[in-house]
């Protein structure tokens, strides 16, 4: 099985940025939620104060003005096309993507992708509140093992060395920069 994580590695941008500003877009009022999302991201980023699911949930808090799941649908319409040719020319039927992004924000380009298999942050649409934690670095390896205890991954991709506990389980590994695929240092690779 071949994994993938997903903002900046098989889509071009951060998925959840582009959401929340295509949001912003749509519903203009929403723009003075940048503000509370500013303010989170100076607790967790400036001052190391709460954890990253903390910010997260009040970045989110956005979603109890919005149809989500509607938004989702409608954001993927317009962005399906920033999934990296890379990805559509090696994608097969068992490939798993997982991210830290929203599992309902995900779920309607992985539909569109044929991927079945997405373990994402499991973020309510209706709220933003989370059921668990932020889908991130250790997370991501236990979340995987969770889904599939015996599971072996032949080739896993991504752009960040937050994902190394997925890389050092791979059998190969490959960092993605833009386009470029590059092996993953000190990880074995098996091409």
């Amino acid at each position: 099985m071949n994994v993938y994580d997903f903002d900046k590695t098989i889509y071009k941008n951060d998925s959840t940025a582009d959401f929340y500003l295509f949001c912003i877009r749509k519903k203009p009022a929403l723009f003075f939620s940048l503000f509370n999302t500013a303010a989170a991201a100076a607790r967790y980023y400036l001052f190391k104060s709460g954890s990253k699911t903390d910010f997260k949930r009040r970045m989110y808090s956005f979603l109890r003005r919005v149809d989500a799941e509607t938004l989702a649908e409608e954001f993927w319409d317009k962005n399906i096309h920033k999934i990296k040719s890379f990805y559509l020319e090696l994608r097969r039927g068992d490939d798993v993507i997982i991210s830290a992004s929203p599992e309902f924000l995900l779920r309607p380009a992985c539909r569109r992708l044929g991927v079945k298999n997405l373990i994402a942050s499991r973020v309510d649409p209706k709220s933003g509140d989370y059921d668990g934690e932020n889908c991130h670095g250790e997370e991501k390896l236990r979340r995987f093992y969770l889904c599939f205890p015996n599971g072996v991954i032949d080739n896993f991709y991504s752009d960040s060395h937050s994902d190394d506990p997925l890389a050092a389980i791979s059998k190969a590994s490959f960092l993605v920069s833009g386009d470029k695929l590059t092996p993953w240092r000190g990880f074995k690779n098996e091409i």
